[in-house]
Order: C-alpha cells, then sequence, then structure tokens
C-alpha cells in the first residue's frame, strides 16, 4: 500500500475515531453507554417534553428607572450651577407601548436662570430633547434614536438576565431568545426541555429582583390611607410608600415612607450568598462593588440613628437603625428556607431585570408526546434509509455499498457535530437529518452517473473514475453552497423550529461534501489497490 492511501486510511479512521468518541464517549458497560448517548445528544423540547414560556417585558419601568435617574443627576447638576426651580417630576406610563413617552417636567426655573438651565441640558443631557412650556416651566423628551436602543437594550438584557437564572439552576439545554417580527419586539420565548413542572422556574424568573437600600422618611403607619394622612393626602416630593413584609404571626400591615432614590441598588452588588444567622435562621448575605461600598460608607457615616430600610421588588424586608458605618456588605432577613435564601442569592447574582415582566402563555408539553415523535422521527427516518440503500445496492451493485458506506459515516459525523457543538436535536432538526440523506444520495448519483458516462465512451476504469469524481465535484460544491446559502437566511429570519432545521442541514451538507467526494474516492482506490488490471466495474 503507498503512503498516499495508507495516510487517507488513518485520516478517515481518525475521524471516525473521534466522531464515535463524541457521540458515546468510552462506555464500560451498557448503562454507561446509553447515559452517554442520552447526555450527548441532548432532545429539544418537542422531542423531550417539557415547558414553554412567553414573557411580555414591560419596557416602560426601564424608561421610568432611566428619567428617575436623570432627576436625580439633574438636580445635582442645577445645584452646581446655582439653577433654581419648584417642581421636578415625570410622567408615569402604564403601558409598554407607551414606554417611549416618558418625560420630565421641571417647573418653576428662575427667569435669570433659564439660560443656563438650557446650556446644563444640553450639554450634560444628550440623551433628552429640550422643549419649553412657558417662561419658566419645561418639558425634556426622550430621543427618539435614544429611546430605540434603550428598549432594544432592556430587552437583551433581560434575556441575559432570565438565561443566567435558568443555567443557575442547571437547566443548561433551556433556550431564552427574543421572539421573532417587529410586533413581538418586546417579547421573550423560553423553552426548557425535561422540566414539566415550571412553578419555581417561573418564579425565579418572574422576579424583577429590584434590590434598593434606601433611607426611611417617616412610619410605621398601619396601612396606606393613614401613611397619606399623616402628609395631608399627598406625598412628598422625591418619596414612595412600601408595605413591610409580614413577619409570621404578625398581624396588620405596616407601612413605610421611603425616600425614593436609593443609596445602593442590585446593580451594586458584587456578590450574594446564602447563609445563616446565629440562631440558624437563613438568610441571603451580599457583598458591595468597591464604588458601592465607598458610597454606602459614607451615607451611613452621615446618617447614624436614622433608619434604613432594605427593598426587594417594592417590599421591605427589614427596617434597621444605622448604628455605625456600614462599607462592604449587607444581610436580608426573614427569608424563610433554603431554597428561599439560595434563590435569592441567585436572582441577585444573576442581575436585576432591568423591567417587570409579564406572562402571556404558559404551555407544557407532555413526555409522551415527546417519546411519539421520537420514535416517528426515527421510523421515518430508518425506513427513508433502509429504502434508498437497497434501491443504490439494486441499482449501482457493488457502487452502492460505496455510496451506503459514505452515507452512514455522514450521520455518524451529524450527530457528533450535534454533540461537540452542544446543539439541541429538534423535530425539525430530524426533518434537516432526512434531507440530508437525500443530498447524500444525490452527490453519489451525480458521481456514479458521471463514471458510468465515462465508461460508455470507452475510457478505462481508473480513468473514469477520476474523470467522474473530478468533473462532478464543481456540481456538488454548486449544489451545496447554494443550499447552505439559503440556511443562512433561514437561520437569520426564521423562528426556533427554523432555525433547528437550517443548522442540522448546514452541518449534514458539509459532512456531505467530505464523504461523498472524499472517503467515498477512498473506499474506490482501496478497492482497486493493488489490481494490475481493470477491465470491468461494478457501478
Amino acid at each position: 500500500m503507498n503512503s498516499t492511501l495508507r495516510n487517507k486510511a488513518l485520516f478517515v479512521l481518525a475521524i471516525i475515531l473521534v466522531c464515535v468518541y463524541g457521540i458515546i464517549g468510552l462506555p464500560k458497560s451498557k448503562a454507561e453507554l446509553l447515559k452517554n448517548w442520552n447526555n450527548n445528544i441532548r432532545l429539544g423540547l418537542d422531542l423531550r417534553g417539557g415547558s414553554q414560556l412567553v414573557l411580555q417585558v414591560q419596557v416602560q419601568d426601564a424608561f421610568k428607572a432611566e428619567a428617575d435617574q436623570t432627576i436625580d443627576r439633574l438636580r445635582t447638576e442645577m445645584q452646581k450651577d446655582g439653577v433654581t426651580y419648584t417642581v421636578i417630576d415625570r410622567n408615569d406610563p402604564q403601558k409598554f407601548e407607551d414606554a417611549e413617552t416618558i418625560e420630565i417636567l421641571v417647573k418653576g426655573v428662575a427667569v435669570d436662570k433659564v439660560a443656563a438651565f438650557r446650556e446644563v441640558v444640553n450639554s450634560r443631557f444628550a440623551n433628552w430633547n429640550f422643549n419649553s412650556i412657558s417662561s419658566s416651566d419645561f418639558r425634556l423628551t426622550y430621543k427618539p434614536t435614544e429611546a430605540i436602543l434603550l428598549r432594544s437594550d432592556t430587552v437583551k438584557r433581560s434575556i441575559s438576565t432570565i438565561e443566567a437564572r435558568i443555567n443557575g439552576l442547571g437547566l443548561a439545554e433551556a433556550t431564552v431568545q427574543q421572539r421573532g417580527g417587529t410586533k413581538n419586539e418586546a417579547e421573550i420565548l423560553v423553552q426548557m426541555p425535561g422540566v414539566d413542572d415550571p412553578a419555581r422556574v417561573k418564579t425565579l424568573i418572574g422576579q424583577p429582583a429590584m434590590l434598593e437600600i434606601t433611607d426611611v422618611k417617616g412610619g410605621p403607619f398601619p396601612d396606606r390611607p393613614q401613611a397619606l394622612a399623616q402628609n395631608g393626602g399627598v406625598l412628598p416630593l422625591g418619596t414612595k410608600l412600601a408595605r413591610e413584609r409580614a413577619r409570621p404571626g404578625a398581624t396588620g400591615e405596616s407601612w413605610w415612607l421611603l425616600g425614593r432614590n436609593a443609596v445602593i441598588t442590585g446593580r451594586d452588588l458584587r456578590n450574594a450568598r446564602p447563609s445563616q444567622d446565629e440562631f440558624g435562621k437563613w438568610e441571603t448575605s451580599f457583598t458591595l462593588s468597591q464604588d458601592a461600598s465607598k458610597r454606602f460608607g459614607r451615607f451611613t457615616e452621615a446618617n447614624i440613628n436614622n433608619k434604613l430600610a432594605v427593598v426587594l421588588d417594592n417590599q421591605i424586608f427589614s427596617v434597621a437603625t444605622i448604628q455605625n458605618k456600614i462599607e462592604d456588605s449587607g444581610r436580608i432577613t426573614n427569608i424563610g428556607d433554603q431554597t428561599q435564601a439560595s434563590d435569592l442569592a441567585l436572582t441577585l447574582t444573576s442581575g436585576s431585570l432591568p423591567a417587570g415582566i409579564v406572562y402571556l402563555d404558559e404551555r407544557t408539553v407532555g413526555a409522551s408526546l415527546g417519546a411519539d415523535s421520537v420514535h416517528d422521527g426515527l421510523l421515518a427516518g430508518v425506513v427513508g434509509v433502509v429504502v434508498v440503500v437497497l434501491a443504490m445496492l439494486f441499482y449501482y451493485k457493488r457502487a452502492g455499498i460505496n455510496a451506503t458506506l459514505a452515507l452512514v459515516l455522514n450521520a455518524i459525523i451529524l450527530l457528533a457535530a450535534l454533540s461537540y457543538f452542544g446543539a439541541v436535536l429538534t423535530l425539525p432538526g430530524i426533518a434537516g437529518f432526512i434531507l440530508t440523506i437525500g443530498m447524500a444520495v444525490d452527490s453519489n448519483v451525480l458521481i456514479f452517473e458521471r463514471i458510468r458516462e465515462e465508461l460508455r465512451h470507452g475510457k478505462g476504469v481508473v480513468a473514469a473514475i477520476e474523470t467522474g469524481f473530478g468533473k462532478a465535484f464543481l456540481t456538488i460544491i454548486d449544489t451545496h453552497v447554494t443550499t447552505v446559502v439559503s440556511c443562512a437566511f433561514l437561520f437569520a429570519f426564521g423562528s426556533t423550529a427554523v432555525k433547528g432545521f437550517a443548522i442540522t442541514l448546514v452541518i449534514g451538507l458539509i459532512a456531505n461534501v467530505f464523504t461523498a467526494v472524499f472517503v467515498s474516492k477512498f473506499i474506490f482506490d482501496w478497492e482497486n489497490y493493488g489490481k494490475k488490471q481493470l477491465t470491468t466495474l461494478s457501478i
């Protein structure tokens, strides 16, 4: 055997071993083989069963938060420049469609300070448009281009946060992505294969986890009306009311008047973890970032003997008196059990959702439906492969064996690629798998018919094989490239199911070029090696 043929044999063998290892590893028993197969070939929601959620991001919350931060900065900048005013407030859009109507109203600006105020806004708040209502009242509206970016960023950050929370629970096969189409731009699709009870995941996803540590302005009050009555029925500027979380065995409610602008938020956290206090009760401890530690230290040092509230999702978890300077850490008590403490720590470390979410749809795909889909898909694939193999063997005789071996290797490479890339096999993916079989057979038909044509023209066997593969190669590349381009468009603009089909088909096409051209040619060379005179070819 010459060195070229030997090297080709070693290369093909290496490819086969790498692929088999990627699919089943190195099993020591049948049970381990099945376990490795199930771990490496991951099934999607439509095959394995599980849960699907459709969420809508309340984008208006992000716009409100942006406006609140702008108001806080605007107050500081106006104070630096000596610009006086009477009221700074914003409107309150309630629907996500109205998010971009957010506006900030500044009233009572001194006439001689209007020019200075205009300079402050134009030079330091470039995201906002400046409009005059009267000689002393002004309106700031968010620029349309900036609003588009904020809306897009809010949805992307929500997807990233939800994905981190789900992966933190060990659901690595879950997919989180934006729903297709402009109409659904604020909607997120979550698919969780193997999860038939999504209650805990749904609760974890739905927690905005907006942690705030803020100063207490007044309270406690037994209910909201009395809290308002203490302030003449109207909340003082820069404040908000929040209810304290009910403690076990407690009766009645406790309401507190808090500062609207938090001293510390969830964005300032560096880490969070479940822990137990000296009495064995579960709590969540957190550590602040370096910058937040300095800011928190300055605040607590200046407010000793004042009260501070830990607020999570607008609900007060605890109210404590500042007894000394606090810098880099804190605790959230009154949690419950270890699971709740762990979930809260996971929620905080994965980041706060930039906006609230609303559930639009929840579906559960039963395991029996998934099993039926797998069975039907595999049955269709097996029947198709058997029919194709029999047709190839009948029509092309011994050369059909060549095509069959290349077809089997194509399937092995495709499964191995799905395993190594961590891709999830779905029902449309099985459809792409079956279509790949058809493309592979088509490539072999092109090659074999070209060889037959060369033999009919009187060429020798070896020359006919070389010419057949050489002339069919460009045609195969042309058909495969056009199909890959089509798959690229399917992946770019298609739904989740369509993307699964496109990915599987592209992997299969790439594998097919290798098996139909390189491997099939190698088998012909291997079979004919050493034969001094070839006069016939079984094809």
